[in-house]
């Protein structure tokens, strides 16, 4: 009887010998293949194979179904406890009004209450280039340090392109 997911187990083993593991996790030693089927047949368990690359490979009587249970159960209570961080964007530009930037920092601070990395984009259209290193870096700076007890920058305010870019992450 063989499994989907490809495990070795009962009377698909071929092997002439192997290493047995018993339930308990006792070693019990090197055996022939038949015996070791009796064995686990005997205490009404399955023979999986652990190791098939082992010489002689090892073996090990348990209930196959548990054991994928409970391997099920530690994926799911694993990926439970992972986090996901988001990086989330905020865009505005040289010319956004004083009322409406700490509107955009309020955003900014929801978004590290919720643990994500934010990204502040200042884009410049046309001759605003210009001002990119004065208005711009000037603001993002204002931005920092409204964000200074909630926030720790990741990149510090820099060019790409026709945008002037920063992160800033949640404060540990």
């Amino acid at each position: 009887m063989q499994r989907d997911d490809k495990a070795l187990m009962n009377d698909a083993i071929r092997f002439p010998n192997v290493r047995l593991i018993g339930d308990d996790g006792t070693q019990l030693g090197v055996v022939s293949t038949e015996e070791a089927r009796n064995i686990s047949n005997e205490a009404g368990l399955d023979l999986v194979v652990v190791s098939e690359n082992a010489d002689p490979p090892v073996c090990r009587v348990m209930n196959y179904d548990k054991f994928r249970y409970e391997q099920k159960k530690k994926t799911q209570e694993a990926k439970k406890k992972q986090t996901i961080v988001e990086t989330k964007e905020i865009k505005f530009r040289p010319k956004t009004d004083e009322h409406d930037l700490n509107f955009k920092i309020n955003h900014v601070k929801k978004f590290l209450a919720a643990k994500n990395k934010v990204k502040l984009t200042m884009r410049f259209r046309g001759r605003e280039i210009v001002y990119c290193e004065t208005i711009g870096v000037d603001a993002m700076n204002k931005i920092a340090e409204a964000l200074a007890e909630d926030a720790i920058i990741l990149q510090p305010p820099r060019m790409e392109g026709r945008q002037l870019v920063m992160f800033v992450g949640p404060k540990v």
